[in-house]
């Protein structure tokens, strides 16, 4: 499993296994965020066993799918209640990290910069050069 960090305070991955999750806990991480819908994986990744090993772990575990069909509203409001609510770095994970990464960008549009909301994506390792437009059209907002 490979840890990317978009910032201090919000990290993402691909798909994890239980066996990762002691690995994230020791990393310091708080909460754990699934993103990836369980109709996409085999039943031993699905949220409810991932969400037990977080438990063990005194980890707040959140079930937010995004499905490959596109974000709504309540996962962009789900996964804002999470980070707004953990006193510590919140660890995400989809298929590959690119959902949970632009989750996270969507949600930080308005409150930084466009560009420098994509230079951290690329940073960790997410061009999010063709949602661009997107988060400018949210930044703009009132």
């Amino acid at each position: 499993m490979q840890i990317n960090r978009v910032t201090p305070d919000y990290s993402v991955a691909g798909q994890i296994s239980v066996a990762d999750v002691a690995d994230i806990a020791r990393a310091g991480f708080k909460s754990l965020i699934c993103n990836r819908p369980d109709s996409e994986i085999e039943a031993s990744l699905h949220a409810e066993i991932i969400k037990a090993e977080a438990a063990r772990h005194d980890m707040i575990f959140t079930y937010n799918p995004i499905s490959n069909q596109g974000m709504t509203m309540q996962n962009l409001t789900a996964q804002a209640d999470v980070i707004a609510k953990t006193d510590g770095p919140v660890f995400a994970y989809c298929r590959s990290g690119t959902r949970s990464t632009i989750c996270w960008a969507f949600l930080m549009a308005g409150k930084m910069p466009v560009q420098d909301i994509v230079s951290l994506a690329i940073a960790a390792g997410y061009n999010l050069e063709k949602q661009q437009p997107q988060l400018e059209a949210m930044a703009a907002q009132p």
